[in-house]
């Protein structure tokens, strides 16, 4: 499906209206229920078709954190041809107590895939494991950036940013909130 059509759906399929507290403990009247498109196999596979398209040269690993990265760096990953890293929010306390799921390490260039970013807390947090695993994190690219901060504290975080879509491409306003 053509962009367009593609944010229609994810608007459609994702946007709510109500009261939210959000991660960053910022309160919305919207919200974008990632887990609403990002369990749509038409969404999904056109995400990583977006994803792939964007990946800069050079890049050899893809990684995703858990739970709303996972389907999205495996779609991305799926499309580009390059292998994914899933990233724990915190490290098992069983089997082989690893934080990442796949292997990282020096050498590595790495690019994050991010469903919604608001002010960047998440994944700033993600590309520091990567970075302490020794590799490299060329960059970060969501799906939806909210158009709170996320670019501006990634970027000074020294990361290159990019968004498949911003809250505007889904009709939504960031003044609203």
């Amino acid at each position: 499906m053509d962009t367009k059509t593609l944010a229609d759906r994810i608007a459609e399929t994702s946007i709510l209206r109500g009261s939210f507290t959000l991660r960053s403990g910022r309160t919305s009247s919207w919200y974008i229920d990632k887990y609403r498109f990002s369990t749509q196999p038409d969404i999904l596979r056109d995400l990583g078709e977006m994803f792939a398209d964007r990946i800069p040269d050079g890049t050899t690993l893809l990684a995703g954190a858990e739970l709303g990265g996972i389907p999205l760096v495996t779609t991305a990953s799926m499309a580009s041809g390059l292998p994914c890293l899933f990233i724990r929010n915190q490290k098992k306390d069983y089997g082989t107590a690893q934080r990442f799921e796949g292997e990282v390490g020096p050498g590595d260039r790495v690019v994050i895939v991010e469903d919604v970013a608001t002010t960047g807390g998440q994944v700033l947090e993600a590309a520091g494991e990567i970075v302490a695993a020794g590799a490299s994190v060329t960059a970060i690219i969501a799906v939806v950036d909210r158009l709170q901060g996320a670019r501006e504290r990634i970027e000074e975080a020294g990361y290159a940013f990019d968004s498949l879509f911003s809250v505007r491409d889904l009709g939504i306003d960031p003044a609203e909130d």
